[in-house]
């Protein structure tokens, strides 16, 4: 294991940086979720591993937008200038939920980025949650924008009638009802993953009750064997939404149901990161 320094990052690049002892080429890009949480824990991980990590803010700080709404696709780009500039000439991005659906929308623009790991992922832009710089939530908006033009999205089917699991909402029949409207809106809300140079890395549980991450990930891989790439899919059957990796804790949100067990989530979460430390 490596020793690291943290910097606070407070500039156009939100975040921490941890810059590890090891003289290392690769730099890592950590995406948390919809949380808004900045997951030093988690880029620890990778910078004891040897590789510099940069656990980013994208969005909840000072001018940035509130909520996870039309967020500008140059955030990420703007986070791997800063990583290049740093000495890494091999950028690898780690999200997770939304951070993965913006990891893999980042590495369909940017060819610096060599690996994505998807935690969680969907296959499938979708709107908004929360406010935008404007400060308006509703009408619905995109999640992403590229050179100041929104994404198209998945919108919400408002007709969607909630299910609980162990007291709290699981949103997974939300996001599948959202999916059976409008074939020709999916197919525009498709997140182009053909044109990602990446080497993609897919993780995701059976029993993930936020959202179909499970079909999402297979959905990721036929659309890369269909233009002759490949993607890899780590898959637990029994884990959830909540993905551990080795040594994180174990706590839930207390907002809505993820699904799946402590044991299997952390099950998956090593296996993953076996291949993940192959990568760095």
């Amino acid at each position: 294991m490596f020793a690291y320094d943290v910097e606070n990052l407070n500039g156009k690049v939100r975040g921490a940086l941890l810059s590890s002892a090891a003289h290392s080429k690769t730099g890592v890009l950590i995406l948390g979720g919809s949380s808004g949480r900045v997951d030093i824990p988690r880029a620890g991980l990778f910078a004891q591993a040897g590789a510099h990590a940069l656990a980013l803010q994208w969005f909840g700080g000072p001018s940035q937008s509130p909520g996870i709404c039309e967020i500008p696709l140059e955030t990420f780009i703007d986070a791997t200038d800063l990583l290049t500039s740093r000495g890494c000439n091999r950028i690898i991005v780690v999200g997770t939920s939304k951070g993965a659906e913006a990891a893999l929308l980042a590495s369909t623009i940017d060819q610096r980025i060599k690996a994505v790991v998807a935690i969680s992922p969907t296959s499938v832009v979708w709107g908004n949650i929360g406010e935008g710089v404007d400060g308006i939530a509703w009408p619905e908006r995109s999640s992403w924008s590229l050179k100041g033009t929104p994404l198209d999205f998945i919108p919400s089917d408002l007709s969607w009638q909630k299910n609980y699991r162990d007291g709290l909402i699981s949103y997974r029949s939300f996001f599948e009802k959202c999916l059976a409207n409008d074939v020709q809106t999916n197919e525009r809300a498709r997140i182009p993953v053909e044109l990602s140079v990446a080497e993609l890395i897919l993780v995701a549980g059976g029993d993930d009750a936020l959202w179909p991450s499970d079909d999402f990930a297979r959905e990721i891989v036929q659309s890369r064997q269909a233009h002759g790439k490949s993607a890899t899919l780590i898959f637990g059957r029994d884990a959830g939404h909540r993905i551990l990796f080795p040594g994180e804790p174990t706590r839930r949100s207390s907002l809505h149901a993820h699904g799946g067990t402590d044991e299997a989530d952390a099950e998956l979460g090593q296996r993953a990161w076996q291949i993940i430390e192959k990568l760095l």
